[in-house]
């Protein structure tokens, strides 16, 4: 069984994250899953993502978040200290999954479901879900003989913060043109504390794959060897 390599980060800005996975995606051959939570806030759009159809103009004037473009597809999240971000980067030999969205979508939703349990964790459409409201969402990179997946978790959220956001011009058919607030739910209503989320989701790991932890120290010089740098911070909205 290829090891799963697993990186625990704690406040690291999102910026930062994503660079490493594009790195570890593009220049590196091993498994991985980072674990991040703390992150200050920021915007995060999709690679093809434009900022004056998907962030409010007025509200951002009025109080700046920096406005990151990352490498990967998928739609626009804003990211702050209550927001869990999970990332699988794996060979293509690592799991039996097939590089495509769906796939790798339904494996993860596999995967995480027991560890849910006995809640109605699912997968609907591009959201994970529980009781019909959304808990997560995820976006892919898929290259030649690796993919990755990153999930943002709503631990928790401030309907203010999510004013930041315009509503989609494409959503969810299962949203039904609800308000963020009536659309989203925290997994602080099912668990205790954010370290016994983090302990259990570690713990799953374990449970599912041979499981080799490592340090952000031990990895960052993986982000300056040569690759395809597509991840970037926005000057503006425009």
């Amino acid at each position: 069984m290829e090891p799963l390599h697993v990186v625990q980060l704690y406040q690291t800005p999102i910026l930062e994250q994503l660079k490493l996975e594009e790195a570890l995606l593009r220049a590196d051959q091993h498994n991985w899953c980072l674990i991040n939570e703390g992150s200050p806030s920021a915007i995060v759009m999709g690679i093809s993502g434009k900022a004056q159809e998907l962030i409010h103009q007025d509200k951002w004037i009025q109080k700046p978040l920096p406005i990151i473009r990352r490498f990967s597809g998928g739609g626009t999240v804003l990211i702050d200290e209550n927001t869990y971000v999970v990332t699988f980067i794996c060979n293509t030999s690592f799991a039996p999954v097939h590089p495509f969205p769906e796939h790798i979508m339904r494996w993860t939703e596999a995967l995480y479901a027991p560890l849910f349990s006995p809640h109605p964790f699912k997968l609907q459409e591009n959201d994970y879900t529980l009781n019909n409201q959304k808990c997560g969402g995820n976006a892919q990179s898929i290259c030649k003989n690796r993919w990755l997946h990153h999930s943002t978790f709503l631990w928790d959220y401030c309907p203010q913060s999510m004013d930041y956001l315009l509503l989609p011009k494409r959503m969810p058919q299962y949203r039904r043109q609800r308000s963020h607030t009536d659309f989203l739910c925290r997994l602080k209503d099912i668990w205790p504390s954010k370290q016994t989320f983090r302990f259990q989701l570690t713990r799953h790991l374990q449970a599912n794959f041979s499981v080799k932890e490592l340090t952000m120290e031990e990895i960052e010089h993986i982000v300056h060897l040569p690759h395809r740098k597509a991840t970037s911070l926005m000057d503006t909205m425009i």
